[in-house]
């Protein structure tokens, strides 16, 4: 891959640089998206790099990249730093990448934060300071200016470094089996997809609802959800989520009341009301709704059974040199502490390290 070609912009270079990527042993990826006015991000540069060299392929460019497919789909590892959200917005473009190197997975498992950035990274480990200069850019205006092409092109210079590094250190650390286990849930691309049935969980502090209030939230939300979808908007352009709650809350039977939520956009009453008022009748809640539960302390037993299984978690990772979070979270331990087996929230290597003495500890 010639490493004057910065910017590629034209079918004759694409094809020639498919051409390149079909003998490489592995190919570094980084994307730059906008996703402010949007439901589904948009893919605004895709940045890749090889042993020959980093190079921009600008989409915005061409109507489809689905030539790219037939390199990204097959057996060479994809390497990305934090790379969730790059394989969400390359799944409708490109389609399913596998397998993939995360760099910041495989940091997390060799001691670093669980959540370090790229350039700290390289940073460390290659010591290397990136510049900061172009963080707040809108990578959907053209033209690029070289400054923006030169950033871009850090974002992935130093990925397959990296990868190296942590590989040999995981290596070490006979930790590379716990890394292939990691990295599978990023390469199923059915985690990556959005449920809209399952889009009331975003909202929180909803557990001790009533039956009918939590049915009614599953519904709306799912509804709001496939809203955004179907017309490419953020769910909050379609109901925020103070109103959705409010909603849920208040339990209006009328477009009367439905007007009395504060902030409720008069758009939506005039053009969805009466599909809300649908869902609100076939949620059941009962009328009028029952009180909604005051807000309580947190459960004194529950809150000690949470800290003794921290204590559990944190005496592994300092044996360990990880830090604790990649171990389990508070959600897991909170979980576990309610009663669900720690093998059903942890599995894998987290389980057979951690299920037996979490037990104890409870």
């Amino acid at each position: 891959m010639s490493s004057s070609r910065a910017l590629i912009a034209s079918r004759a270079a694409l094809e020639d640089l498919v051409g390149d990527l079909q003998g490489e042993s592995a190919i570094g990826i980084d994307t730059e998206f906008l996703r402010e006015r949007t439901y589904r991000a948009e893919l605004c540069l895709l940045q890749l790099t090889t042993r020959h060299g980093p190079v921009c392929l600008d989409p915005l460019a061409f109507e489809d990249l689905r030539m790219l497919a037939e390199v990204f789909g097959h057996g060479v590892p994809k390497v990305m730093h934090a790379g969730r959200q790059d394989l969400e917005v390359l799944l409708p473009v490109i389609g399913p990448l596998a397998p993939v190197f995360d760099t910041q997975v495989a940091a997390a498992l060799a001691g670093h934060p669980a959540q370090i950035g790229y350039a700290e990274l390289v940073r460390r480990l290659l010591g290397t300071d990136l510049p900061k200069g172009q963080t707040r850019t809108d990578w959907s205006r053209r033209p690029l200016t070289p400054e923006q092409v030169d950033y871009a092109l850090d974002d992935v210079r130093y990925l397959l470094p990296l990868r190296e590094a942590l590989g040999t250190t995981l290596e070490q650390l006979g930790r590379s089996d716990w890394l292939i286990e990691d990295l599978a849930a990023l390469e199923d691309p059915r985690a990556l997809e959005i449920d809209p049935e399952q889009a009331w969980r975003r909202f929180k502090g909803v557990e001790d609802w009533d039956a009918g209030r939590l049915s009614l939230l599953r519904s709306l939300a799912a509804w709001r959800e496939r809203r955004a979808i179907d017309r490419n908007r953020p769910r909050g352009w379609i109901l925020e989520d103070g109103v959705l709650r409010e909603v849920v809350m208040r339990v209006p039977r009328d477009r009367s009341a439905l007007a009395r939520i504060a902030e409720m956009p008069e758009g939506v009453i005039k053009h969805s009301g009466d599909e809300l008022l649908t869902l609100i009748e076939a949620a059941g809640v009962a009328e009028p709704p029952p009180p909604l539960p005051p807000r309580t302390r947190p459960d004194p037993a529950l809150v000690a059974r949470v800290k003794r299984l921290a204590a559990v978690v944190q005496t592994l990772a300092t044996e360990l040199a990880l830090a604790s979070e990649v171990l389990a979270t508070r959600k897991d331990l909170e979980a576990i502490a309610r009663g669900t087996a720690p093998t059903d929230i942890l599995g894998g290597w987290r389980s057979a390290l951690l299920a037996d003495r979490l037990r104890a500890a409870l």
